[in-house]
């Protein structure tokens, strides 16, 4: 069964990361192959809806979570901040790339990688532009506050996370909240480096910032002076959603419909207005949800069959025990290289449940391994690994090379990821 297992996992990474068919294809006939290889019949059909019916609540979640981000979007929620940023920094590179982070860092709130890269990118880059400041600047910064907030639990790694262990989103993101703010802290300090850099470069342009504001940047920052429509209810309800997220006052995917449906009904009072606000995101909502529902085939039937059992016990053979008990740092540690190497559907659906379940024959809980790899393969990994495709949305927008970029910051990436495991080592989130 381990063999069978390895097999599985192997065929699945090879035709993912080869790109021979869709992530969706591969999670929903290739373990149904091989478990009829290793003769279970009748048996899949439980194992898969078994499987399916895990990962509903997470589905669920992210979907209406896209739906309801997408509406604040598109409701300027995050504009005003935004411009006043900007006016702030006026000529000084140092603000402006100081800027740039807190920017990324507030705007990444929606969990789409995608989405934080344009907004972000269309907002600065004509200020970079103006001023004459390095694009890869701009790239690099975007890419360490979005990958900081990467695992908001309705971002992609943490659903990934939960669907592989089975487990809630408090579970694996409450705990390693301060190891986040660690982060974005040390993504902040990056910035404040690379600002000195450009500030000693090019100087400070005086009266630049009486320039920002008129022209096709003014554009850029703002539609208007005055603050979007219906913008304090919408900011009260979206700081009562995230608070209610974390003291868990419902389950979260009941938290996101309900908060979806009012937003919905208040700002687009309209039944012909609201069905156009779903449309414009149905997209991203069914790409994911449709994802996370053929990942239940693939998890239902790894643990149905047993596989991952087998899987484990071969691994646990091959570790030292003296090393077993440290396994999450390890795994906090490796996973940001190992992004560069495994997609993200390869490395939370194929390798963590592996990782997590040898971590088991070594007292350490599942959780512990999901919360370390979030670390590093769902944090800093995420804004470098060719193998994530909004990856090219940024430097598409920046127009850098992705070698250029790693090259910018991988080095500080890595830092993140340490910065944010001696918090998380600290606090208990993981064990040491």
């Amino acid at each position: 069964m381990a063999i069978l297992g390895f097999l599985m996992i192997g065929t699945f990474l090879y035709l993912v990361m080869s790109k021979r068919v869709s992530v969706l294809i591969a999670f929903a006939l290739v373990p149904i192959i091989f478990a009829l290889i290793g003769g279970f019949g009748l048996e899949i059909g439980k194992m898969m809806l078994d499987g399916i019916a895990k990962v509903t609540p997470t589905g669920i979640m992210i979907g209406f979570s896209i739906l309801y981000f997408g509406l604040m979007i598109d409701r300027g929620l995050f504009d005003p901040m935004i411009t006043r940023l900007i006016r702030f920094a006026k000529g000084d590179p140092l603000k402006i790339v100081m800027a740039t982070a807190i920017i990324t860092l507030v705007v990444a709130l929606d969990g789409d990688g995608s989405a934080t890269f344009m907004i972000t990118v269309t907002a600065l880059l004509p200020i970079y532009k103006r001023l004459g400041m390095s694009s890869l600047t701009l790239a690099g910064v975007v890419a360490l506050g979005a990958g900081v907030m990467n695992i908001i639990p309705w971002g992609g790694p943490l659903a990934r996370a939960m669907v592989s262990l089975g487990a809630e989103s408090s579970e694996l993101f409450n705990p390693i909240i301060p190891a986040m703010l660690a982060g974005a802290v040390w993504v902040v300090f990056v910035s404040y480096i690379f600002g000195k850099k450009e500030r000693k470069r090019i100087g400070i342009i005086s009266n630049e910032g009486d320039s920002l504001e008129s022209g096709e940047i003014a554009a850029t920052l703002e539609m208007s002076s005055s603050l979007p429509k219906l913008y304090w209810f919408n900011l009260i309800l979206t700081i009562s959603l995230i608070v209610s997220l974390i003291m868990e006052i419902i389950p979260v995917p009941v938290l996101f419909i309900v908060a979806f449906a009012i937003a919905l009904l208040v700002n687009f009072p309209d039944v012909k207005k609201q069905q156009e606000q779903i449309a414009s995101h149905a997209q991203s909502m069914v790409m994911v949800c449709t994802t996370i529902f053929a990942a239940g085939i693939f998890t239902g039937i790894l643990s149905g069959t047993k596989m991952i059992d087998a899987m484990a016990v071969s691994m646990v053979s091959a570790i030292p025990d003296w090393l077993g008990g440290h396994l999450p740092i390890l795994v906090a540690v490796v996973s940001m290289p190992l992004s560069l190497i495994f997609s993200p559907d390869a490395f939370y659906y194929g390798l963590l449940p592996v990782l997590s379940e040898a971590g088991v024959a070594f007292g350490v809980d599942p959780i512990e391994i999901g919360r370390a790899a979030l670390l590093g393969n769902g944090t800093t990994g995420f804004p470098l690994s060719p193998l994530n495709p909004s990856v090219f949305v940024l430097i598409g927008l920046c127009k850098v090379d992705l070698g250029d970029l790693q090259k910018k910051i991988f080095f500080w990436a890595f830092g993140s990821t340490i910065v944010m495991t001696i918090v998380a080592l600290l606090t208990g989130a993981i064990p040491l």
